[in-house]
């Protein structure tokens, strides 16, 4: 638990600190050990403890225990639950071409939006993944909108003005429709995101942030051999959103250490 996050604007004095940060120590076994114990340790007296509960917020030093043991254990239960979710990913695969530092980037631009909307754009078994990213970030309170190879072009021009982030989704990073939306997002100042496969392309040329997937299958264009690009893209956009909600919770953290 980051003991600083704890004691803002709490003007807690050096000894009262000392306190509590024996007692986060010893949670276990402080309510056991009483207040006069605890002071005894910490060289100082009961009323010291007793002023320290209450500049927390607590009503007493039995309060402060039993609350302080529930944010220790809520705690350590998030840090277990992100361990979770990012062991189920292959992240070895990811993060050869990518670092993490992109992802948190990315989800940096979600979060500073102030309003505009965010353009997705794919087209072909690409749309699967460029949808997907859409649905998830509208259902975590993004204005977004998705748009195919079959949609109207008035669609993307029209959003223009409002676009705060461009997002496209190419295996192969050369599909025309896809390269001239990124190209003309960029020309008017729209920050852009590629997802593409790991080779340069022409796509990528017109990206501010590229992700590159790793390809097994270049030259599959109908997509009829097994490959991993799709669900390894899949959960690239997983991982986008998990930053991007890790942001929203804290804002000020520096995100997952790898």
């Amino acid at each position: 638990m980051d003991i600083e996050k704890l004691i803002q604007d709490k003007k807690l004095t050096d000894t009262e600190r000392q306190v509590l940060e024996y007692i986060l120590a010893h949670l276990d076994g402080a309510l056991a050990q009483g207040v006069r114990d605890i002071a005894r340790r910490n060289y100082t007296s009961t009323s010291t403890i007793m002023r320290l509960a209450h500049k927390m917020g607590y009503d007493g030093f039995v309060d402060m225990c039993y609350k302080l043991r529930t944010l220790t254990q809520k705690h350590t239960e998030q840090i277990s639950e992100s361990q979770i979710f990012l062991d189920g990913f292959n992240l070895d695969s990811l993060l050869a071409y990518n670092t993490y530092d992109q992802l948190k980037e990315c989800a940096r631009h979600i979060a500073e939006l102030n309003g505009k909307l965010i353009f997705v754009y794919a087209t072909g078994f690409s749309g699967l993944v460029g949808n997907y990213l859409a649905s998830k970030l509208t259902n975590m309170g993004r204005l977004c909108l998705f748009a195919t190879g079959g949609d109207s072009v008035g669609m993307f021009e029209n959003s223009l003005n409002s676009m705060g982030l461009f997002i496209c989704v190419s295996k192969s990073g050369e599909t025309a429709l896809v390269r001239d939306k990124i190209k003309t997002a960029q020309e008017n100042s729209v920050p852009t995101v590629a997802i593409t496969g790991e080779r340069p392309n022409s796509v990528s040329r017109y990206a501010d942030l590229w992700f590159r997937v790793e390809d097994s299958c270049q030259l599959d264009d109908q997509n009829v051999r097994p490959n991993t690009f799709f669900p390894q893209a899949l959960m690239l956009a997983e991982l986008i959103a998990y930053e991007y909600h890790r942001l929203c919770i804290s804002p000020n953290d520096n995100g997952l250490k790898l």
